[in-house]
């Protein structure tokens, strides 16, 4: 148990920068990234727009195991960090 919570406090997180994906494919991409998370494992999104909507999409459909934290809040680039909690 011990283990699992440094490799979830030591682990880096994903990465995503959607600036560039099409606004139709950005959802598609974020969605296959955060399935990829594992328990602990957190994942960057870095947008040229406020993932806001996103927020209360993920709470929506995907309940209370995701966290939501600004890393910077534009007004040229929002950074979040998703968190997958554990069960």
């Amino acid at each position: 148990m011990r283990c699992h919570a440094l490799r979830a406090v030591t682990s880096k997180p994903l990465i995503l920068d959607v600036r560039n994906i099409p606004f139709w494919r950005r959802l598609e991409s974020i969605l296959a990234a955060l399935d990829r998370l594992a328990e602990g494992g957190g994942l960057e999104l870095v947008a040229d727009l406020d993932p806001w909507p996103l927020r209360s999409y993920l709470e929506a459909t995907r309940g209370g195991n995701l966290t939501w934290t600004y890393l910077e809040s534009g007004p040229q680039v929002w950074r979040v960090l998703v968190e997958r909690r554990g069960a």
